[in-house]
């Protein structure tokens, strides 16, 4: 479904991105981890024609570089780590955005039955459907995050981008997020690709992985395939493994009711 080959991104002059190569067939989930600024993000930003690139961005055999606006917008839905909302809309009003593609247009934008029914079904998703109603300058970033992936929903996209999707979400909606994510992806037939730094909650999403370090692809392929604890040093600088067993004996004592 996706290919990327040879990816180069720069600033100006400052290469962030350097020869980035993988793929991802339908219903699979790819997970992208790597210390800040290693380009996780602008790599994102990339597989949606949001910034100029080198290399090539294949979607469904087809250059990324010759798709209409309107193509794109069906292929790729991109949440981003962060949101900022100019203007008090309500919870539904902003969901329903990501249905902008479907509706006629004219002189003003009419909405479907349909848009209505996916948007209905985005937010009982996300658990906010009695909130609907509700600005959302008064939500709680927890609640503002849930919207926007809500939004990312209901533009029933080929591929969805997350960068950091369960930033400001408590645990319980961290794990139910990622459970929706994995079986949309399934039962549809659809790609995620995720930016995560919680390399657990990572695992516990996807068993194919994208490791960067400074723009540079340190590994991808199937986690129990590549990587080992020498593998995570050399990309984090510190004892991954080590840490994560410590961790694990500090749990150890919690006792179960």
């Amino acid at each position: 479904m996706l290919t990327v080959e040879h990816l180069q991104v720069s600033y100006g002059n400052t290469p962030v991105l350097k020869d980035i190569s993988f793929s991802l067939n339908p219903s699979q989930t790819l997970c992208i981890l790597g210390p800040n600024g290693c380009g996780k993000t602008t790599l994102l930003h990339a597989l949606c024609a949001l910034l100029p690139y080198k290399g090539t961005i294949t979607y469904k055999g087809r250059s990324i570089a010759t798709m209409k606006q309107k193509e794109l917008a069906r292929a790729f839905a991109l949440m981003e780590q962060s949101n900022t909302s100019y203007f008090s809309y309500s919870v539904w009003d902003t969901v329903m955005m990501g249905r902008y593609q479907f509706m006629k247009k004219g002189l003003f934008l009419t909405t479907s039955k349909e848009d209505e029914r996916v948007v209905e079904e985005c937010l009982l998703l996300t658990q906010l459907l009695d909130k609907k109603d509700t600005p959302i300058h008064t939500l709680s970033g927890g609640q503002l995050q849930r919207v926007f992936l809500a939004r990312t929903l209901a533009q029933d996209p080929e591929i969805i981008l997350l960068d950091e999707p369960t930033n400001h979400l408590d645990l319980k909606f961290q794990v139910e997020l990622l459970s929706y994510l994995k079986e949309w992806s399934e039962q549809k037939n659809r790609s995620v690709i995720g930016v995560f730094h919680d390399i657990n909650l990572a695992r516990s999403f996807s068993q194919q992985f994208l490791f960067l370090k400074e723009g540079k692809q340190m590994g991808f392929g199937n986690f129990d395939e590549f990587v080992t604890g020498d593998f995570l040093e050399q990309v984090y600088d510190m004892n991954v493994v080590s840490y994560m067993k410590e961790s694990y004996e500090k749990w150890k004592t919690v006792k179960d009711l």
